[in-house]
């Protein structure tokens, strides 16, 4: 099942890959992913499926500690560079795949750990995503998210305005409850939910995703508005040696699948 905004995805994300891992904002921060890592705790005999994997930052972290790595995408350019990265690390273990993560090319139970990152808020269907998840994930495997946390409910909308402003391929982000309700429903046993802030310079994050001047002028104006103790857009910035910062809520979200 292609994705209803695959178009946008992948024109987004062409745009983004080169930059993508870029330490001038923290998508692929290496503190953060080694804490992941040690609260999945894999082990050598594991089987990983990264899906919506982009350049596969994560998957190529856990590749050392797993037997195999499978990391899944819809845009090309996103896995080469992850490719191009693992060749690098000379990790001879991932194996690349183009596809979606509503429709997953593999068998049931195929996977001890299935991974996403980032992701959640691009599709417009989490449920037939998530369910997929859980289908190849095998019993008693751990099922991993990370998202970021929508604001408080009076400016979601807001908030997911401007997201989408600044990338088209933005759907929505979702509540910390709305991730573990997903958990609940699909029979999983929560081990993990907490929340982490990661500051992000706003023109950093702009630039990441080449926001037409005009757009990216609209957007740093509704920022600086709220600085100043004007309309608040749900994303909280504040000044930070005189540029305008923000900290994204990534919720980390482990849950168990039963035997």
């Amino acid at each position: 099942m292609k994705p209803e905004n695959i178009e946008k995805i992948n024109h987004s994300f062409e745009i983004q890959a080169p930059n993508f891992e870029s330490k001038s904002v923290n998508f692929t921060k290496e503190e953060y992913l080694n804490y992941t890592i040690s609260c999945v705790a894999p082990c050598k005999e594991n089987t990983l499926l990264e899906i919506a994997a982009g350049t596969c930052a994560c998957g190529r972290s856990f590749a050392p500690l797993v037997q195999t790595v499978v990391c899944l995408d819809a845009t090309v350019p996103m896995l080469q560079i992850g490719q191009q990265e693992a060749d690098k690390e000379d990790l001879s273990n991932m194996v690349f795949v183009k596809g979606y993560a509503e429709e997953l090319p593999f068998l049931d139970n195929s996977f001890d750990i299935v991974f996403s990152r980032l992701a959640f808020h691009h599709f417009t269907d989490v449920t037939a995503a998530f369910s997929e998840m859980v289908r190849v994930l095998k019993p008693g495997g751990k099922l991993v998210m990370i998202d970021m946390e929508a604001a408080d409910e009076l400016l979601r909308k807001t908030e997911d305005e401007i997201e989408t402003q600044r990338d088209p391929s933005h759907v929505k982000n979702l509540s910390k409850a709305e991730m573990l309700s997903l958990y609940e429903k699909h029979g999983l046993a929560i081990e993990k939910c907490e929340t982490t802030e990661m500051p992000q310079r706003l023109e950093n994050w702009l630039a990441l995703t080449r926001t037409p001047d005009l757009i990216r002028e609209k957007i740093r104006q509704r920022m600086q508005a709220e600085v100043t103790g004007n309309d608040k857009t749900g994303f909280s910035p504040y000044l930070k040696n005189n540029d305008i910062f923000f900290n994204q809520k990534w919720v980390l979200t482990i849950g168990k699948k039963g035997i």
